[in-house]
């Protein structure tokens, strides 16, 4: 609700400043997105001023140095500072714990002394975010900057600061150079995307996180076929979720005359794993596809050097996602999914839009979208796990007798996700589910829409906020 009036607030004094002063307007996008990131926590604000003034330095650094030994330096800096914030707000934990239970396995009880470390919101989208600049200047990809107004602008701009989508600086950065003109069209397709967006999140996600909480909860008490649902419950929850998030901050952007990057592209709709990863998480996939993958050497190399290229990408983007091993094997997982079709060159089959021209896939094509979606929903459950333990005991539980049997209860909310699907399914070649320019769709049609979702959202909206998901990585 603090949002719902903050909104407005800073989008009514951005557009009262004239166009032509593009700095003031930037720096009223730092005073509103530091504003928006203290509301949580204020003592944090200071790892943002600090990745940023070093970032900041270090891109100014780069534009004055020709010695190639003095422009890694500069980098590792840059690398160092940042990952350094991240890997101990992050991890310290992790490590410290995983390095005691290693001893204790040899015989060895250690006592260490524990910190009890808060991990700030959005630390791995906003590191991610401003290392993509000093990448990029080093590789000589992008201009340094000297508008310090527009990077800090930049690394800090509140719709996507806690949870993406992770901007390029080749992308965003320029968009605060420019002059900003209001645009009709393009407010009202922002609005529309943030109604779908507060649909999924609040209609769908937050309703299947209260029954995906209790059956993962209670898991030893329950049928197969009910943990399958479970399952099911939370692969639409972290997606309507997270995606719902990108829908508002995208939405968002697109009110403040910005344009960023698309995050999801309908990934329950892909035909194999490396079709869903395409269109799962777009801006952190080519972030470790272009900072980790490719400098490995991709897919250039033998058997051997893609065998490890595609498993450090995955254990990667899995430990990113978390201080826990559950994380670590879910990326595991996914790199046994994807391997073979790397291997037999099939990873890249399924480049257009499912069904294309078509009321309904082939048959093929729906045995395909149905086998990888069972393939992702064995993965989430290592995703939604406490534990390895209770990862194993989940999947071990659903392949028994009772998988086959009709689950008991838990079942309200799948109208809702049969409605979702449909929804996307029909508009699943544009660039969220409400974009309805160069339709035929008459306009009683679009608004008796816009209010049924309207009217869902009020009716299913809880008297406690339930935060995002992704605002825990």
């Amino acid at each position: 609700m603090e949002f719902a009036v903050f909104l407005p607030v800073v989008l009514t004094l951005y557009w009262i400043i004239p166009n032509r002063h593009v700095k003031i307007q930037n720096a009223l996008l730092i005073l509103a997105s530091y504003t928006f990131y203290g509301w949580w926590d204020w003592r944090f604000l200071s790892l943002i001023v600090i990745s940023s003034a070093v970032d900041y330095l270090v891109g100014l650094g780069l534009s004055k140095q020709d010695n190639p030994r003095k422009r890694r330096l500069l980098l590792l800096t840059s690398i160092f500072v940042n990952i350094g914030f991240l890997g101990f707000f992050k991890y310290f934990s992790f490590f410290v714990d995983s390095f005691v239970d290693a001893f204790l396995l040899c015989g060895t009880k250690l006592n260490p002394t524990s910190l009890n470390i808060i991990l700030p919101v959005g630390i791995s989208f906003y590191t991610f975010q401003t290392l993509s600049y000093t990448i990029d200047v080093y590789r000589k990809k992008v201009a340094p900057t000297y508008d310090v107004l527009a990077f800090f602008a930049f690394v800090s701009f509140f719709p996507q600061l806690v949870a993406g989508p992770i901007e390029r600086a080749t992308n965003l950065l320029p968009q605060f150079y420019k002059t900003r003109k209001f645009e009709y069209e393009g407010a009202v397709d922002g609005l529309r995307q943030i109604l779908w967006g507060l649909f999924k999140k609040i209609v769908v996600a937050d309703n299947c996180a209260e029954y995906a909480d209790t059956i993962f909860a209670n898991y030893t008490d329950y049928s197969g076929s009910l943990l399958l649902l479970g399952a099911l419950y939370f692969a639409f929850q972290i997606y309507c979720d997270f995606s719902g998030y990108s829908d508002i901050a995208i939405g968002t952007a697109r009110l403040f005359g910005f344009s960023l990057m698309r995050n999801f592209a309908f990934p329950y709709f892909s035909r194999d794993v490396a079709e869903f990863w395409r269109r799962w998480h777009i801006s952190l996939s080519t972030w470790f596809r272009d900072y980790v993958y490719i400098p490995l050497g991709g897919s250039r190399g033998g058997t051997w050097t893609k065998i490890r290229n595609t498993f450090a990408i995955f254990l990667v983007s899995g430990f990113w996602h978390g201080a826990n091993w559950t994380f670590v094997i879910w990326g595991f997982v996914n790199a046994c999914y994807f391997l073979p079709l790397l291997l037999l060159n099939r990873n890249r089959t399924h480049l257009n839009t499912v069904a294309q021209g078509a009321l309904f896939p082939s048959i093929s094509e729906f045995c395909q979208i149905t086998t990888t979606f069972l393939l992702t929903l064995i993965a989430w459950v290592f995703f939604r796990a406490q534990s390895l333990d209770h990862a194993f005991g989940y999947i071990s539980k659903i392949f028994q007798a009772s998988l086959f049997s009709v689950p008991s209860f838990h079942r309200e909310h799948l109208p809702w996700i049969a409605f979702l699907l449909i929804a996307e399914w029909f508009q699943r070649d544009k660039p969220h589910v409400l974009h309805f320019q160069n339709t035929n769709l008459p306009r009683i049609v679009r608004w008796a829409f816009y209010s049924f979702l309207i009217f869902l959202i009020g009716m299913y909206m809880q008297t406690e906020q339930t935060p995002f998901i992704y605002f825990q990585f």
